[in-house]
């Protein structure tokens, strides 16, 4: 069991090492990405040893491989800023109501069909 803790430990951390130094501009914090990798990998092996049972190192370290890939990857961001522009409008402007629409409590000279009041043409 220690063999297989250790060995997950060591590809988190490897595979934690590799990722921050290909992607560093895409990555957080180098010390979260160096933290992320092992304990993800410890956290995978320790699940694929309960579920296997023992004598199955290398499947345990497969488990632990992908387990660190993968939260490895939750951490990955978009290169450019500009593909972030869908955040800045948070709260889009809700369609009318039912009520609304029938003509109910609303001014004639205003449309409500398009999300926000405007004037008529």
């Amino acid at each position: 069991m220690i063999w297989e803790a250790l060995g997950s430990a060591a590809l988190g951390l490897a595979l934690a090492l590799a990722a921050a130094r290909r992607f560093p501009e895409r990555l957080p914090d180098r010390r979260l990405v160096l933290a992320t990798g092992p304990v993800a990998a410890l956290t995978g092996g320790l699940i694929s040893h309960t579920v296997l049972g023992p004598g199955h190192p290398l499947a345990s370290w497969c488990v632990a491989l992908g387990f660190s890939t993968a939260l490895l990857s939750l951490l990955l961001r978009d290169e450019s800023p500009g593909r972030r522009q869908w955040r800045q409008d948070a709260l889009p402007t809700a369609p009318a109501p039912v009520a609304a629409s029938a003509g109910y409590g609303r001014n004639a000279d205003f449309r409500q069909d398009v999300g926000f009041r405007q004037k008529a043409d």
